[in-house]
Order: structure tokens, then C-alpha cells, then sequence
């Protein structure tokens, strides 16, 4: 049977693939795993973004916690950063979002933070995964006095908001945002930190209804964000996905600020602040060319991991660096939480735009984007690890990268979150790479379905 969980916790189709019963036993698992060296009855927090399917895997997830004798405190609609400082705010065992991030409202997920407000390691899931796996082995469910109560917290929000505040002091006042909340967890957080900072907000895709989370809006479709910019004459635009963990940005001309170009923006005033540690960022291998060159002409140590924010964040944790993150907008202000946190990203980018008085598309010239194509091709969940066990993959994959070797680079890669191997070509020529990613995707696709 395949690992239950991925890059980012376990996902699938919800009620499909991710059904209240496997939330369930996620819930015993997790409990058990995150509280078994603990001497005290163990608490979990519990929060979820806007999906339809949140409230049914909540409850199934609480009520497994329960049974095994853990409490929970139900926070409900939150962004994912939020659940991680809260965690570690309120002194409780674990936390757990329920949440598909960027995915499709179909999609849900379930991921865990221990006490501290961390990602759990792989050894932890492993450990999670077995238990299921092994029929919850070894588990007692306790009866009478010892079973888990829940609790409901209504103020948790707040709590969030005023730590944002209190993390990145900037005043906002004359400064106009447009702010694209995905339909997601940011739709209050986002807007109502911005407002009590002094901005004046134009919110879009701010009503969520269960159903139209992520549905064309937020930061993985910023056509109509780019555009309310220009015709808003907005200083800045901000687009969030479901769980607001991730941050794109639009210039004031309407063009898409990515998260290698926010940590260049920002890890060059933290740098000549002083503020950033061993003047180091870490990135992914899937940060753009450009980004690298940028740390090499102002004095910046790039490290590089495997995608993933979570390798991320133990990178950062392994040397002591205080910003990391992906070109996807995960970034990490390992001084302020834990985890990627969509509104310290802003507020971060926001200060610098006002400490600098600069517009945000001067800012971004800190960094020359390199052309990029990325193409994902669509596989079954079960074969993505393997695509290189076909011989006519392999030898394709040989083919461009003997190509593009010298002139630019080939990443090939499952994703850790949904059926797809994902095709990144990188060169001087737009057309060309995007025509090779486009036929290497195609070939994958044809071959392994």
C-alpha cells in the first residue's frame, strides 16, 4: 500500500479518496503518535479552510481523537499559518488544518504540526501511516470518564490578527490593495489585518461558500487580480490561495510578483537591516536561474533543497536562517512562525515598499526573471514516483536534457501533492522551452496512463 501522506500532509478527493473514515483514524493516529511520551490527558487544535468537506473531516478527525482519549479545540475557519501559531501560542499537544491549499474544492487534506507549531517529520508520518496500516495496533480506546471532550474557541482569529500586527510594524495609510482572498481561509484575516493597518482595501473573492474555493481566483489564477489592479490604480495586489500559507504579488502595472522575487525584495532589506541571518535565504531547486544570480551579485547565500516547504524549514532549522521559501509564495519568516504565512509575507513586502518609498515593480528589478515553462502532466496518483522505470520516458527525458545542457536546465518531478509529474524546462528561448516542457509533458502522460 503507498504512503498515506505526501509533501503536505494526506490528500485526495474528498469523500473518495480522503473519506470521514480514514479522518478518523488519522485522528487516533495522530493523537496517539503526538501525546504518547506525554504524562497529561493531550489537546489538539483543530482548524479548516473553506471547503464543503471540511466540517464532515473535522468531525470525523476530532471525534478519533477523542476516542482515544485526547481533548480538541475546534478554532474552524483559519488559514494554515494561523493553526501553526496558535498551536505553540496556546500550549496545546499538536494542531491539525484541514485544508487542499491551492487544490480544487473536490480536493481536501489533513496535515499535523506538533506542539512546537512544526511540520512533522517523516519519520512521524511513517510512524502515523504504520498504525493505520497495522489496524491501530497497540492503541486502548479508554471508556467512562476518560474519553476526549471538544472544545470551541471563537476568538482564535483574533489571536492571529494581532500577532501579525504586533510581527511586521508598518502603517499602511494612503497605500491602496487590492487583496484576492481565493474564496479561502484569508477571507477575514487578510482584509481586516490591511484595514486596521490603515490600507485601503479592495477585497475580490472574499464570500466563500463552500464551493468556490480556489475557482479561478487567488494565487493560481491572477488574471482578473492583475487586472482590478491597473483599473483600481492600486498601489499593490495580493493574491492568497485556500489556506493562505502561500503569497503571489502584482505590481502597480498589473505584473505577477513571484515568490522568488518577494524573498529577493525582502531578504535584501532584511540584509541591509542586519536582519537577516548569515545573510543566507533558502530555496528549492525549483527557484528560477535569476534568483540565484541575484544572491550572487548582492552578497546572498542561496541554499538549495528538494521542493517542499517542509525541507524548507529544516534546512532553515539545520543553519540557523531566518527566511526560506518557494517561488510558489511559500515563504517562511522563521522569526515570526513556523510554517509559510501568506500574511507576514505581505506585510513584509508591504514595509518594504513603504521604508523605501519605492514602487514595487523598481523593487522587483532586483532579480532578472530567466524564461521558465512549467507543464504538469496528468498521471494516476500510484505511478507518479515511477515515471522513470519506462524506458520511452527516460530516454526522452536524456534527449532534453542533453539539449538544454549549458543553456539552461531540466527538472522532472512528481508532485508531492496531486496526480501529476510536473515538466520544468529553463532557457533563453521562451518558445523553445515551452514547446519542449508542452511535448515531454504530452509523452508522459500518453506513456504512463
Amino acid at each position: 500500500m503507498a504512503r498515506l501522506f505526501g509533501t503536505d500532509g494526506v490528500r485526495g478527493v474528498a469523500n473518495d479518496e480522503l473519506t470521514p473514515e480514514l479522518a478518523m483514524k488519522l485522528g487516533q493516529a495522530g493523537a496517539y503518535v503526538l501525546s504518547k511520551e506525554k504524562e497529561h490527558k493531550p489537546t489538539i487544535m483543530v482548524g479548516c479552510d473553506t471547503r464543503i468537506s471540511g466540517d464532515m473531516l473535522a468531525n470525523a478527525l476530532m471525534a478519533g481523537a477523542c476516542s482515544v482519549g485526547a481533548n480538541v479545540v475546534y478554532v474552524g475557519v483559519l488559514p494554515t499559518p494561523a493553526i501553526a501559531y496558535l498551536t505553540k501560542k496556546y500550549r496545546v499537544d499538536a494542531g491539525v488544518v484541514i485544508s487542499a491549499s491551492h487544490n480544487p474544492v473536490e480536493f481536501n487534506g489533513i496535515k499535523f504540526f506538533d506542539g512546537n507549531g512544526f511540520k512533522l517529520p517523516d519519520a512521524m508520518e511513517d510512524e502515523i501511516d504504520e498504525l493505520i496500516k497495522s489496524g491501530m495496533k497497540d492503541i486502548s480506546f479508554p471508556t467512562g470518564a476518560s474519553v476526549g471532550r471538544e472544545k470551541y474557541r471563537a476568538d482564535a482569529r483574533e489571536e492571529y490578527i494581532n500577532h501579525s500586527v504586533r510581527a511586521v510594524p508598518v502603517k499602511l495609510t494612503g497605500k491602496k490593495i487590492v487583496v484576492d482572498c481565493a474564496e479561502g481561509a484569508s477571507y477575514y484575516t487578510s482584509v481586516e489585518t490591511l484595514k486596521e493597518l490603515g490600507a485601503e482595501v479592495v477585497a475580490i473573492h472574499n464570500n466563500p461558500d463552500g464551493t468556490n474555493i480556489n475557482a479561478n481566483c487567488g494565487s493560481t489564477h491572477m488574471e482578473e487580480l492583475q487586472a482590478r489592479v491597473v483599473y483600481e490604480k492600486a498601489d499593490v495586489g495580493l493574491a492568497f490561495d485556500g489556506d493562505a500559507d502561500r503569497l503571489l504579488a502584482v505590481d502597480e502595472n498589473g505584473n505577477q510578483i513571484d515568490g522568488d522575487v518577494i524573498m529577493a525584495i525582502v531578504g535584501n532589506h532584511m540584509k541591509s537591516k542586519g536582519q537577516l541571518k548569515d545573510n543566507t535565504i533558502v530555496a528549492t531547486v525549483m527557484s528560477n536561474l535569476g534568483f540565484f544570480i541575484m544572491g550572487r551579485e548582492n552578497g546572498i547565500n542561496i541554499e538549495q533543497t528538494k521542493v517542499g516547504d517542509r525541507y524548507v524549514l529544516e534546512r532553515m532549522l539545520e543553519i540557523g536562517a531566518n527566511l526560506g521559501g518557494e517561488q510558489s509564495g511559500h515563504i517562511i519568516f522563521l522569526d515570526e512562525n513556523t510554517t509559510g504565512d501568506g500574511l507576514l509575507s505581505a506585510l513584509h513586502l508591504l514595509q518594504v515598499m513603504v521604508e523605501s518609498g519605492k514602487p514595487l515593480s523598481e523593487l522587483a528589478s532586483v532579480m532578472t526573471v530567466l524564461p521558465q515553462a512549467l507543464v504538469g502532466a496528468k498521471v494516476p496518483n500510484h505511478k507518479k514516483e515511477s515515471y522513470m522505470e519506462y524506458a520511452e520516458i527516460a530516454e526522452a527525458i536524456a534527449r532534453v536534457n542533453e539539449k538544454f545542457e549549458g543553456e539552461g536546465r531540466v527538472l522532472i518531478r512528481p508532485s508531492g501533492t496531486e496526480p501529476l509529474v510536473r515538466v520544468m524546462i529553463e532557457g533563453k528561448d521562451r518558445q523553445l522551452i515551452e514547446k519542449e516542457a508542452k511535448a515531454l509533458a504530452e509523452l508522459i502522460q500518453n506513456v504512463m496512463l
